[in-house]
């Protein structure tokens, strides 16, 4: 089967339906009290500070004087100054002075600049950039501060589409071939999985898999029991991938792809892991490990939109790849305006090789 990547159509379809939904732009402790950040969402030049009360501000990042990046000015005490002429914003987006214009200058808090919605949860800090229209609350990060779990955060930039990104991390078969001994290898092991799709989710579970996770393959499993593996996306940009190895060793990454631009995603992930009693020691190896997977997935898709810009984006597709069909559908459903729950319930069985 042929079929048009996302990467093909985005130039031609209307974003606007993805502005309605939750998207990070910083984690919570990249913002303090003084602190300017310059974000990118969708296009959007977002600048972020936090009000006197510590809630996260968000502004387009333009001054309504001179057209001044506010995000290369500073903030104190719930008030952001632009550095090119000094007007202020208050926590609200109103302008509170004009310093050439004298102290009493009576059109200041006439004007406003855009505001975006805004709200933090989990360590992150979420931007809507369509205001007043109904939506769910941002993803909750799985097992984020609970008792017994321990979290790596990491924050990557990619050159492609949300969509291929999301794809690639639920995409099991790759694994064996970019990350060739670090987390697979291809051994010809014949796997199973029940690929469902529902309200605006596609769910993975897969079976028969128990030895083939590469060079720490002793450490996670070493009776090499059969591990409980559930790969899930989260409607639009959001992937979850849970193994579960017996019952002392639990290991859960979610990644939050965010659209800077039509072709540059940021992805914010977390590695949430349960090894007992190794939990505090494996730190710094799950980190390390993980960015070492990560950096390769960088690579792969990187050179992936290369080809993609030059030959476009025409992809065949075999059995396994029903996974992304599913994402794509819902996807496309958002693109079109239509609520992806209102997609038919979906189920299939599907086998490959590892």
């Amino acid at each position: 089967m042929q079929r048009h990547s996302e990467q093909s159509i985005t130039t031609q379809r209307d974003e606007e339906e993805f502005k309605k939904f939750w998207y990070v732009v910083a984690e919570s402790r990249e913002l303090d009290r003084n602190t300017v950040l310059g974000r990118q969402v969708l296009d959007e030049w977002l600048v972020c500070f936090r009000a006197k009360s510590g809630r996260p501000v968000i502004l387009q990042d333009r001054c309504l004087h001179r057209s001044g990046r506010l995000s290369k000015g500073c903030a104190s005490n719930g008030r952001l100054t632009c550095p090119y002429h000094g007007w202020v914003y208050d926590e609200e987006g109103k302008v509170a002075k004009m310093p050439a214009a004298g102290p009493e200058h009576s059109s200041a808090r006439r004007l406003c600049a855009r505001m975006f919605e805004s709200c933090e949860t989990d360590g992150y800090v979420y931007v809507r950039l369509v205001v007043g229209e109904r939506a769910s609350d941002p993803f909750k990060m799985p097992h984020f501060g609970e008792t017994g779990w321990h979290s790596v955060r990491l924050t990557n930039r990619f050159r492609n589409t949300v969509g291929n990104c999301v794809e690639n991390f639920i995409d099991v078969p790759h694994t064996a071939f970019v990350h060739r001994g670090i987390f697979r290898s291809p051994q010809g092991d014949r796997v199973t999985a029940r690929v469902s799709r529902k309200e605006g989710q596609v769910k993975v579970i897969y079976n028969n898999e128990r030895r083939n996770l590469g060079s720490f393959s002793w450490f996670l499993n070493p009776s090499g029991q059969e591990i409980k593996h559930t790969d899930s996306f989260y409607m639009p940009n959001v992937t979850c991938v849970r193994y579960s190895l017996g019952k002392k060793r639990h290991y859960v990454i979610t990644s939050q792809s965010v659209p800077v631009t039509g072709r540059e995603t940021l992805v914010y992930t977390d590695i949430s892991y349960n090894f007992g009693l190794w939990s505090w020691a494996a730190a710094w190896l799950v980190r390390r490990q993980a960015q070492r997977v990560i950096d390769q997935d960088i690579q792969i898709l990187n050179e992936q939109n290369e080809v993609i810009e030059k030959y476009g984006g025409h992809f065949h597709y075999s059995a396994p790849d029903l996974i992304h069909r599913y994402v794509e559908s819902i996807r496309d459903a958002i693109a079109q305006g239509v609520d992806p729950k209102t997609l038919p319930e979906a189920s299939k069985d599907v086998e490959f090789w590892v």
